[in-house]
């Protein structure tokens, strides 16, 4: 007897199965092309803002050291290392912390003196030792320059003013700069006859930096000290930046 039974699938012919995976191929395309129609066609407001605050720094840093000069390298080292240890001891008792004491910079250079038609002559050399330190409170910002100087500082290279902990006067500036965002949308908003509806990104830029440090001021050690310096601390300026995409509707 003939089995006369026959697969199903025998019915579907190779051209039929390419034809329906061109067909289901061509389908994607063209829904990848109607979702790019909608965003093209959608109404959108890009729009920026910013947010301020003032706040009064808590901590300053000053970068202060000692330079000294000497017939030799080993006698100029030797001379600053003396002086130098003087100011450490002097930051120390006025209540400067060692964490809060980093050395910046440490060099030792000759000395020339160039005249016409002459070679360089060698007078000697200059070390130089540079910390920078942090100072946490400010009333005695002025009293720990008085104390570094009297204990043989001769270089003091300007003052940096700073927030120990920055993160309530950036989060007054975000609120700032969110209120002044939806101002700017809702002005848009009124002078197109679109109503912004609907927030669809938000970043943010900017933030808290560090007041830059002024001039580079220079003391001597043996400068009198009948009055402490006098440190004017001011304000900080927090900054923060945002930006935004809003979708828009008749």
């Amino acid at each position: 007897m003939t089995n006369t039974a026959r697969n199903p699938l025998a019915a579907f012919t190779l051209p039929a199965l390419i034809g329906g995976a061109l067909l289901m191929g061509a389908a994607a395309p063209a829904l990848a092309q109607t979702g790019a129609d909608a965003a093209f066609k959608a109404t959108t407001f890009s729009l920026s803002a910013y947010g301020e605050t003032r706040v009064a720094p808590d901590m300053a840093s000053i970068s202060l050291g000692v330079q000294t000069e000497a017939p030799t390298a080993a006698a100029a080292l030797a001379a600053n290392g003396a002086r130098m240890n003087q100011v450490m001891a002097a930051l120390k008792k006025a209540g400067v912390a060692e964490r809060d004491i980093q050395t910046s910079n440490l060099s030792i250079n000759a000395q020339y003196v160039y005249e016409q038609n002459k070679p360089p002559r060698l007078t000697g050399y200059q070390a130089s030792n540079q910390v920078t330190i942090t100072v946490r409170d400010l009333t005695k910002l002025g009293a720990t320059v008085d104390a570094t100087v009297g204990a043989g500082a001769n270089t003091v290279n300007g003052i940096s003013f700073g927030l120990a902990n920055p993160q309530a006067a950036e989060d007054a500036a975000r609120l700032e700069a969110v209120k002044a965002l939806q101002a700017k949308a809702e002005l848009y908003s009124r002078a197109t006859g679109y109503k912004a509806w609907r927030l669809v990104n938000l970043n943010e830029g900017g933030g808290y930096t560090p007041a830059p440090p002024p001039m580079p001021m220079y003391a001597m050690a043996k400068r009198e000290m009948a009055d402490s310096t006098s440190v004017a601390s001011g304000e900080l300026k927090v900054r923060i930046d945002v930006n935004a995409v809003y979708e828009a509707a008749k």
